[in-house]
């Protein structure tokens, strides 16, 4: 098993946050997506938030990689939706890449590994 951790800000508007939490409760995503997700080779995907910064840590399998799953989602009409609609609530770190969306995040500290 594979962990990624990455990083998104979102619109700092308290009622677009309120939404966009709200799309991410249980039951208020899209099933196609939890679909998309799973048929790439995650196994768990959370998402932590502070102010209006987002946390995201995903569990995948050995094989998984972004370039895959960015072809899987470029080829499906419904994660281009969805994607679309979540614009509407996020924006890119100020040290993101053009066009990058969630960014990587590098682990600087393990309690139990030296």
């Amino acid at each position: 098993m594979k962990r990624f951790t990455l990083a998104l800000d979102l619109v700092d508007d308290p009622a677009l946050i309120t939404e966009y939490e709200h799309w991410h409760r249980a039951g208020n995503g899209w099933p196609e997506i939890k679909k998309s997700i799973e048929d790439a080779g995650i196994a768990n995907m959370e998402i932590y938030r502070t102010g209006n910064r987002l946390f995201m840590i995903m569990e995948t399998e050995e094989n998984f990689s972004f370039e895959q799953k960015s072809k899987m989602d470029a080829s499906n009409a419904k994660v281009q939706e969805w994607e679309q609609l979540m614009w509407k609530f996020q924006q890119p770190l100020p040290w993101a890449k053009e066009g990058e969306k969630w960014v990587m995040m590098n682990k600087i500290f393990d309690l139990h590994h030296k």
